[in-house]
Parts: structure tokens; C-alpha cells; sequence
């Protein structure tokens, strides 16, 4: 019998010229190409994934601070795995093996469980769907829980964008948010909500430019909407063609991370992909009560409808 790849089962979609390839484990989009041309950052099927690239964030995106919040009158603390900086980085299911419930051609189905927890005591069940046309790739997420309390929720994805050759440098960036959410230079812990004026050359993309040396790894809100209220973040090179994606309501927030290493140059994925997370909820959103702005928590009432947030990726040019 054939050896599973390290980045878990693989499903190969088509479309048209394009194709996109799914890692079981994260739910992860491990290559997408439109007409040969990469649209995210990918990795190798029988790689471990480097960190988080491509997967599928689940209870919740980004960090739950110190891996502590405050819940239904129940303190809760969450394993750290983002060591470096003391957070629970990302959800519990990265690293765990999506199973099959549907799949064709173009597109598949996966799905996993969050079981009850040290940190997270709810039982949760995440389906995910990616579904690959000639003009873009959506990802449908959806969760409910199977337990008789509310469970505490947030999801998005983890890509990096890629516009064509050379470093995130030279790449041109729209990004039609308003606002940003000001951290720690050290540990990344929110701070306070400002407007992108505030630092206009770091954070103020609202009219395309290039992107330059500027080092991001910060959520924005104050989204800018066309009038199917969708909102698109895009990268170009210099000939107008790279990469966008595009999401709805369901994600009033975006993470955005010039992809900046600790080894700097010597790494080979230093600024070489552009991350674009829209995400259901802010950082350490687990924590909303300790914000004066709307965190955009969401809540998974037992017996209720599965709540469901989506994005496409697709080609610009």
C-alpha cells in the first residue's frame, strides 16, 4: 500500500487551466496555478508544511494571548504553541488529517472534528469545501457544535499570495482597509484600533502602490466594499498580473503578513509570498471583553445552523 505524503492525502482539482492541489492535513491548499502560473506560495506533498502556509484556521485565526480567556464564567488556558512569542497560535486543527465526504473533479469536501480539550472543552465539527473554476478557487467553511453549550468560534485561511518572480519588494499591494490594529513591536499583543493614516507608508494601501521594505504583520478592518458587499485584497507585479482574493460579510477582518523572517536573507521564504487571512474574527478575539471595538466573536449555539464563512483566490491579469 502507497505511503500517505507528510502533508497528508493529496486532492488534485482541475478546472480549465487551472489546477489547485489540497493537503489533508490542515485542510491546506498546497498549490494552486492558473494557466502555470502559481497564484500562492506552495510546498512539496511529502514536506512537513512549513508553519502554517495554506491551512485552514480552526476554532479560531490568529492568536488567543498567552493562550488565556475568560469564557461562559470558566477560565480557560490553551496550549502554547506559538512558543516564540507565548500564544495559541492558529486553532487546534493544522496538523490534523482532514477525512473525505465528497469529491470530484473539480472539487472536494473534507472534514474534522475539534474535540473537547484541555482549554477547549466543546466538541465541534468543521467542514470544509474547495471548489476549483476556470477563474478561481473558494473554500467554504462551515462548524457546528455537537454539545449542549455555546462554544466560542473563528476561522479563515492562511495563503500566501505570490504575484510573479522576485520578493513581496517589488510587488504592487491594494489592500481597501481604513483601519488597523496597532500591536506589540515584541509579542504582537493588540493594542489599540487606529486608522491607517496614523502610519500611512506601513499600513495606508488603499490606492495600490508598491510595497517596498514596509514589514506588516498586523489585522485590518474598516473594510471597503463594492456593492455585493464582497472585498478584494490583490498583489500585482509590474505588467498588472498577480494574484487576489475576495471574500463577503462573513469576514470583517483581514491579517496581512509581508511573510518577514527571523533569519532574514538566508532564509528561502523570507518576503517571498504575500499572507492574506480574511478572518471571521480579530486577534485574540477569545478575549473580546478586554477590547473597546467589536472583535467580531462568534458563538456556535447547540442545536443551531452550521455558521459558514467563505473566500475565492483567482488570478489578476
Amino acid at each position: 500500500m502507497a505511503r500517505t505524503p507528510l502533508s497528508g492525502t493529496q486532492h488534485c482539482l482541475r478546472a480549465g487551466d487551472a489546477q489547485a492541489i489540497i493537503a489533508g492535513v490542515g485542510a491546506s491548499l498546497r498549490a494552486y496555478e492558473h494557466e502555470g502560473r502559481p497564484l500562492v506560495l506552495g510546498f512539496e506533498a511529502d514536506e512537513v508544511r512549513p508553519g502554517y502556509r495554506g491551512a485552514t484556521l480552526a476554532p479560531w485565526p490568529n492568536r488567543v494571548v498567552d493562550g488565556r480567556y475568560r469564557f461562559a464564567d470558566a477560565d480557560q488556558l490553551l496550549p502554547l504553541t506559538e512558543r516564540s512569542r507565548s500564544h495559541a497560535l492558529h486553532g487546534l486543527l493544522a496538523w490534523t488529517e482532514y477525512a473525505v465526504t465528497d469529491k470530484g473533479p473539480s472539487h472536494v469536501t473534507l472534514a474534522a472534528t475539534v474535540e473537547p480539550q484541555t482549554g477547549y472543552p466543546w466538541r465541534v465539527h468543521v467542514e470544509t469545501s474547495f471548489v476549483l473554476a476556470a477563474d478561481g478557487l473558494t473554500q467554504t467553511v462551515r462548524a457546528h457544535t455537537e454539545g449542549d453549550s455555546a462554544a466560542p468560534w473563528g476561522t479563515g485561511p492562511h495563503p500566501y499570495l505570490v504575484a510573479g518572480e522576485g520578493r513581496v519588494d517589488d510587488w504592487m499591494l491594494h489592500l481597501p482597509a481604513s483601519r488597523v490594529l496597532e500591536v506589540t513591536p515584541d509579542r504582537l499583543v493588540p493594542t489599540r484600533l487606529a486608522d491607517v493614516t496614523t502610519d500611512p507608508e506601513r499600513f495606508d494601501f488603499r490606492a495600490a502602490r508598491r510595497v517596498g521594505s514596509v514589514e506588516i504583520d498586523h489585522a485590518f478592518t474598516g473594510l471597503d466594499r463594492t456593492a455585493d458587499g464582497t472585498t478584494t485584497v490583490a498583489v500585482t507585479d509590474s505588467t498588472g498580473r498577480g494574484a487576489a482574493i475576495t471574500w463577503s460579510l462573513d469576514c470583517p477582518w483581514v491579517q496581512v503578513h509581508t511573510a518577514d523572517q527571523p533569519e532574514g536573507e538566508a532564509s528561502p521564504a523570507h518576503r517571498t509570498g504575500l499572507a492574506v487571512e480574511p478572518m471571521t474574527c480579530a486577534p485574540d478575539a477569545f478575549n473580546a471583553g478586554s477590547y473597546d471595538f467589536d472583535t467580531g466573536l462568534l458563538l456556535l449555539e447547540p442545536g443551531g445552523e452550521p455558521v459558514a464563512a467563505g473566500w475565492t483566490i483567482h488570478p489578476v491579469g
